[in-house]
């Protein structure tokens, strides 16, 4: 029996989740739980929540099932139940599907991919599951393939020997298409993301000032091989992380010593 934790950063009851969790409950042999947060986290990135009283409640999924809730981030979650806050031990932990990519410098904001780096943390190892689907859409899309095809691919990646002595956190980003259009599933590296953000200031009706950050849907540098340049060729795109963000280049560079 392999014991699974489903996270997300969408919040406990996104459809990406439901879908993520009724297709990993297909598989013979694992048992599924969910300990996600109870409202939406997009781009919080990876936070750890101290000093502050975190709280846990069940609640019903739309299906039937149940599901754990907290008022933490999506990283808390991890955290909470790999230290025994569910009294349960777990093999492994997914996170998503979310509603958008997470792809390039995204990983860097990403709740979805925070929560598979705490899992990575605590030794256990983590896949974030994204679905490239238009920015504002309107919250109704079918996970149910992408979630299939997810299960799938995790199925691979765990029976590939981890031959590091670091936790390898696998980010899987899936085109929106059917499942039928995939013309594959490629290894990436993290590619170029594009944001076109702006600031908007306003008054509030005392005369205060206020900001909104806002913007159109990221684009990407189209290269063969990388996560972006994968999606935009019909390509399931898998990017192997790691913790270690050491600049070697650099480090090389700057030899031992600052003199």
């Amino acid at each position: 029996m392999k014991r699974i934790l489903l996270t997300n950063d969408d919040g406990v009851r996104s459809k990406g989740i439901l879908a993520m969790a009724q297709a990993l409950r297909q598989v013979p042999g694992f048992e599924v739980t969910i300990l996600a947060p109870d409202k939406n986290w997009s781009a919080c990135g990876h936070k750890k929540t101290m000093n502050v009283p975190l709280r846990i409640k069940t609640l019903q999924l739309s299906d039937g099932s149940w599901a754990y809730s907290s008022d933490g981030a999506p990283s808390d979650c991890v955290a909470l139940a790999l230290m025994g806050a569910l009294d349960m031990e777990f093999d492994f932990v997914v996170s998503g599907i979310n509603n958008n990519a997470n792809i390039g410098t995204d990983v860097s904001y990403s709740g979805t991919v925070a929560a598979a780096l705490e899992a990575a943390i605590m030794g256990k190892p983590g896949f974030a599951v994204s679905l490239d689907a238009p920015e504002y859409n309107d919250g109704n899309l079918d996970f149910s393939k992408s979630a299939q095809k997810a299960t799938e691919i995790i199925l691979k990646l765990l029976e590939r020997p981890m031959e590091d002595e670091e936790m390898v956190i696998w980010n899987i980003n899936l085109p929106f298409m059917p499942e039928d259009d995939y013309k594959g599933v490629q290894f990436t590296r993290l590619g170029t993301r594009y944001y076109h953000d702006f600031l908007l200031k306003r008054e509030d009706p005392f005369g205060r000032p206020y900001f909104w950050i806002g913007g159109k849907q990221p684009t990407g540098l189209m290269e063969d091989f990388t996560d972006y340049g994968a999606l935009q060729q019909g390509y399931i795109s898998v990017t192997p992380l790691h913790m270690d963000n050491t600049n070697y280049a650099a480090l090389a560079r700057a030899g031992k010593h600052l003199d």
